[in-house]
């Protein structure tokens, strides 16, 4: 049986609900058994807490949920990337500010098989309880890169790559020729409310659009940007 958890770690896991401690730690939580069974595959354990070595009362002071699920784990953060791949296709988050998108995005990512994501530095913390949570694990099979985005998305563009964005005056995406090469390029999606930010929007070299259906007919003035990526991942991956 596991030696019961002390106050100390119990306070110790609570506290990396903040930022700055999972930075200054270089750690983050996971919460809900599938969840940490599907990161322990992917990174370093520091701490697991379940029924066997705390308390109810102990793992409901450590959740950052309403309804705790009973398993907590605390890993190590992976050492962040220098080096960013060319050969596949790319997702890049300019300003993604939601925790709930964030998370969400990353899941649709592991299913469309995306397994990079450059984020600005100002894109939401994937490490977040929050952004755990919402990936179901997928953080185990995506990695997260925060990077100088206009820096890297220019490189990427000078090696060849083509850039992607979502915009209103983009092209209907469902041309033909809209899209020109499935398998490879960097697909960019933007802010929540303000979109792609003007120092990326002028690198975009393929401007896409999503239309509503039917065109002539009133619609809601945006989609939520985990449901857009969710769609033009979907066409991206159709043969």
């Amino acid at each position: 049986m596991s030696e019961h958890l002390s106050k100390a770690q119990v306070k110790w896991v609570r506290s990396l609900q903040q930022k700055k401690n999972r930075d200054a730690e270089g750690v983050f939580v996971a919460e809900g058994e599938k969840c940490v069974n599907d990161l322990l595959e992917a990174f370093p354990l520091v701490l697991l807490a379940t029924p066997e070595n705390a308390t109810p009362v102990e793992i409901e002071q450590m959740s950052s949920l309403r309804t705790p699920q009973g398993t907590i784990a605390v890993f190590r953060k992976p050492i962040a990337h220098t080096q960013y791949p060319l050969s596949n296709l790319i997702l890049a988050l300019d300003g993604v500010q939601d925790p709930g998108n964030l998370g969400t995005i990353i899941r649709t990512c592991d299913w469309f098989g995306i397994h990079d994501i450059l984020c600005s530095r100002d894109t939401a913390d994937c490490y977040n309880p929050k952004v755990v949570q919402a990936t179901m694990g997928a953080l185990a099979r995506v990695r997260v890169h925060y990077v100088d985005l206009p820096i890297v998305l220019a490189e990427l563009r000078g090696q060849g790559l083509p850039l992607y964005g979502t915009l209103l005056d983009g092209k209907n995406m469902y041309d033909t020729n809209a899209i020109a090469d499935r398998q490879k390029g960097v697909i960019i999606m933007g802010n929540e409310g303000k979109g792609i930010s003007p120092e990326v929007r002028q690198l975009i070299s393929h401007p896409l659009f999503i239309p509503s259906y039917p065109a002539d007919m009133p619609t809601s003035e945006s989609l939520n940007v985990s449901i857009a990526t969710a769609i033009v991942l979907a066409e991206f991956r159709r043969k």
